[in-house]
């Protein structure tokens, strides 16, 4: 993941295209995830982060799903407030 570019762009089921900027990658039980900003201006708020599983499907290429499953997005997301609770600690530790 360490050579991935810090944006990505989504197609919806309408082929409209979205570009994204990557925050952070998790693993969270074996997998990665990809925790997402959207676009400016979208009608989203401005910290709401999308996160998507990523996999690699039979041709070899990546492939983001959205995750469906409450069990695993519990995981997730707890997977990621952990890290912003870390970041934030090492940042309070600095100022």
């Amino acid at each position: 993941m360490e050579d991935r570019e810090n944006t990505i762009v989504l197609t919806d089921e309408d082929g409209d295209e979205y570009e994204f900027t990557v925050i952070d990658v998790l693993d969270v039980d074996d997998r990665e995830y990809l925790v997402l900003l959207p676009p400016e201006g979208e009608d989203t708020e401005a910290d709401e982060a999308v996160i998507l599983r990523l996999e690699v499907d039979e041709n070899g290429e990546e492939v983001l799903y959205d995750i469906e499953d409450d069990e695993e997005w519990d995981r997730v997301s707890q997977a990621w407030e952990e890290r912003m609770e870390q970041e934030f600690d090492e940042w309070d530790e600095e100022s």
